[in-house]
């Protein structure tokens, strides 16, 4: 079970060791990165180059780890029993399970994806270090112990906004997906915009690194958006000279794709005042 990338998905080769590695040691994966650097996207096709099935946690500010394994509906239950249903008698009827209870019980392995676990509280990590470890919970309400079938693929994503607790680190095969050198960059865009002219994808991606590398930049643009800048690009029948910047103009030709909040853009329209003055 080796995971090499996919037709639709440039998987470098530091990537594609770490994957392979987490799966051969079964230790989740933690995978670090700039936002928009395909953490998320890189379980959805290891799920497809293994043909497994697969699940997704997404993480907000108020997730709790209990909800990964189960939730118990206690109102449901005692909404119920005034009601005098039967079913308040079984108290499974008011469990939910949660992803990784689902991930444990499926029949075969699956790949089960906690994505962006740094959005959490920051004892999120630690609670779930025993269920991660061990692949198994007990459900007190029901005395079970809920026990993996097959271990799942675990891939964990972070975007670093909070340190991980280092009881937590031990336990994950750890990645940091570096932003795409502008060769690497070439070929995620021909995957996604085949057939691109040269000349064109040159200019652009020249402009674009330029962009990200403009000191003062409170948010730096991501491959996802440079992405949806090149299909504006071609949508628009533009070609390399209207891309072409002079002083005069700082902005680069919908800039609205690439530089999402007002800071970065009067910092390239100040830039463009400057470049006016001294000229």
């Amino acid at each position: 079970m080796k995971f090499t990338g996919t037709d639709s998905y440039v998987a470098t080769d530091d990537l594609t060791v770490a994957v392979n590695a987490a799966v051969t040691l079964e230790r989740p994966l933690l995978v670090k990165g700039e936002p928009g650097t395909g953490k998320t996207e890189l379980a959805r096709q290891v799920a497809e180059a293994l043909g497994l099935p697969m699940l997704e946690w997404n993480i907000k500010s108020t997730t709790r780890a209990q909800q990964g394994l189960y939730e118990y509906d206690a109102v449901s239950r005692l909404r119920d029993s005034q009601l005098g249903e039967e079913r308040v008698h079984d108290v499974g009827n008011y469990i939910k399970q949660g992803k990784l209870w689902q991930a444990f019980e499926a029949d075969g392995k699956v790949v089960l994806l906690i994505d962006e676990i740094d959005k959490a509280d920051i004892e999120f990590p630690n609670d779930l270090l025993q269920e991660l470890d061990k692949m198994e919970f007990h459900v007190y309400e029901t005395g079970e112990m809920v026990r993996a079938k097959t271990r799942p693929i675990v891939i964990i994503t972070s975007n670093n906004e909070k340190e991980l607790p280092d009881a937590f680190l031990r336990r994950c095969f750890f990645h940091y997906i570096r932003f795409p050198d502008p060769e690497t960059m070439k070929q995620i865009v021909e995957v996604h915009h085949p057939g691109i002219k040269e000349q064109l994808l040159t200019t652009a991606l020249t402009q674009f690194y330029e962009i990200r590398e403009q000191s003062g930049l409170k948010k730096k643009p991501s491959t996802s958006e440079v992405l949806d800048w090149l299909k504006l690009i071609l949508a628009e029948d533009l070609t390399a000279e209207d891309l072409r910047r002079d002083g005069a103009d700082a902005l680069p030709k919908l800039h609205g794709a690439l530089l999402k909040n007002e800071q970065d853009v009067h910092l390239f329209e100040r830039l463009a005042f400057m470049a006016r003055r001294n000229s």
